[in-house]
Parts: structure tokens; sequence; C-alpha cells
């Protein structure tokens, strides 16, 4: 990771972990520590809309903290983890299922020196503001957790466009994947460089990174 002087913003300081070819790649990555929250259903769903806002809630919060401390930093791109439960071929299977069927993990990474203590005392800070929080927030808040996530193995590609475009990206990573002899791992991967709320469909970037081994 580059040093950087001033504010910390990951996606200046790792490039590596934020930037993509628009051709597949093989790339082989450390642990990260991430916010996570888990649930289910279509991304379109108030569910989902809500886990977004709480995670960023909680976020913020965070670098708040760190914002007094004189360790400021950006907050980082959202990210998700999707798959399906199938016990075949989860990529395949969620190509095909409805989207209320999806599973996902939203992910916001933090930089190395944010400690549990303090994701919990931004939670505990943004759960005493609960007068200024809907109760699905709140709810959402206590569910956040704080965890280590390495992926190690893995190809990914830019995909440029709306989401329901993906599938022609992702044939090229599965291709890839079979050409060069690995096998899938994991969870399906995304990296959203665009705000997708303010970001018109074709003008959408995201990274596509699938674990292999």
């Amino acid at each position: 990771m580059k040093q950087q002087t001033g504010k910390l913003d990951l996606t200046k300081a790792d490039t590596a972990y934020y930037t993509a070819a628009r051709h597949p790649e093989y790339l082989t990555l450390p642990p990260y520590n991430y916010l996570a929250l888990t649930g289910y259903g279509s991304p379109d769903s108030k569910a989902f809309a809500t886990a977004t806002e709480s995670l960023y809630k909680l976020a913020y919060g965070i670098k708040g903290i760190y914002k007094q401390t004189g360790e400021d930093f950006v907050v980082a791109k959202l990210e998700g983890l999707w798959w399906v439960e199938s016990k075949v071929d989860s990529f395949k299977d969620a190509l095909a299922v409805p989207r209320e069927e999806w599973h996902w993990k939203l992910l916001i990474r933090q930089p190395d020196y944010v400690t549990a203590e303090a994701v919990e005392k931004a939670r505990n800070q943004a759960l005493a503001k609960q007068g200024q929080t809907s109760p699905g927030t709140s709810e959402k808040l206590h569910q956040v957790a704080f965890e280590n996530m390495e992926e190690g193995s893995c190809v990914q590609m830019l995909h440029q466009g709306p989401f329901t475009d993906e599938p022609r990206t992702l044939a090229q990573i599965h291709s890839y994947i079979e050409e060069h002899g690995f096998t899938p791992v994991g969870k399906h991967h995304e990296i959203y460089l665009s705000d997708y709320r303010k970001t018109a469909p074709d003008r959408l970037r995201t990274i596509l990174r699938q674990p292999v081994k």
C-alpha cells in the first residue's frame, strides 16, 4: 500500500485493490478488515436500502472518532458478496433464480488502524441518536459485524454499464478461470466504484471479483 500524507483515502493508497482491467486478470489479496452486514432479497428492496444506510451510518461514525485523533480517512467504497443457496453451481444459479432469492453481504473496508473498540463506540453513539434513526436502521446497526476477510487468489475484471449486463462480464471471468485450470471458491465479490444511487446505469463502474484455487 502506498504511503499517504493527510486524510487516508484507501482508493488512492491501495490502487491494486480498487482498480481492474477491462479483461480478466489474476491477483492475490491479503486479509483486510471490513464492516459487514448480511441480508437476503432483491437489491431493489427496502431491506437492502436500510442495510446500506446502516452500514454507512456506522462507517461515518468511525470516521468521526478517528478524525478527532488526527487519523481522519475517506469512507471507502461500498462492496458486496453475492450468492444463492445452491449445492451445484452458485454462479449459474444466481443468474437463473429470481433476485428475491439472492443472498448478500454488504461490506465497507476499514483502515488497518481501526479497532473493534472504536467500532463499538461508534455503534453506541449511533444507537444513542435513535430519535434521528428509523427503527429498521437501529436494528441493522446491532447486526453490523467487524470482521477480517482474506480472499487470497482471485480473478477479476472491470465491468462498465448496468448491473443487468454483468452476465457478459462474468462469462469472460469464468472462461478465464476454466482456461487457466482454476476452480471458483468463495462468493462472487463486487466493488462499486460508482455510486449507483447517483450514476446513470451506462456509466456505472464495478469491479467483479471471484476467489479461485
